[in-house]
């Protein structure tokens, strides 16, 4: 009965890390919460803007959801840090594999032809 232990270079371990959080992350919404002052009165309007198809839409957010949409907004930029830290880790596993499998090739193949004289 071995048991093998897999060992775990730090891009997996940080992959592993950003996966973990990321499955704890909570309600999100893609977009930005604006404040847009009315002129005539010292009231201020909520919106929430975010891309369709490349153009910028816009939704009107209640008083009472204001600080619900700031919450989920929060997560959206979370989970979009996590992502790139997903990425990054992964990118660098990739990296790292590449440059073991060279290593133990055991040396540089001659790229160099020789011609006949």
């Amino acid at each position: 009965m071995n048991e093998e232990k897999t060992v775990k270079n730090r891009f997996a371990m940080r992959r592993e890390a950003a996966l973990r959080q990321i499955a704890g992350i909570g309600p999100f919404i893609e977009g930005t919460l604006v404040k847009v002052p009315h002129k005539t009165c010292k009231h201020v309007a909520h919106r929430l803007t975010f891309k369709v198809a490349g153009k910028t839409r816009a939704a009107y957010v209640p008083l009472d959801r204001v600080k619900d949409v700031e919450a989920w907004a929060r997560e959206y930029r979370r989970l979009k840090r996590l992502i790139r830290s997903v990425t990054r880790a992964s990118l660098g596993e990739l990296r790292n594999h590449v440059k073991s499998r060279r290593g133990s090739a055991g040396g540089r193949k001659s790229t160099a032809r020789t011609r006949p004289a």
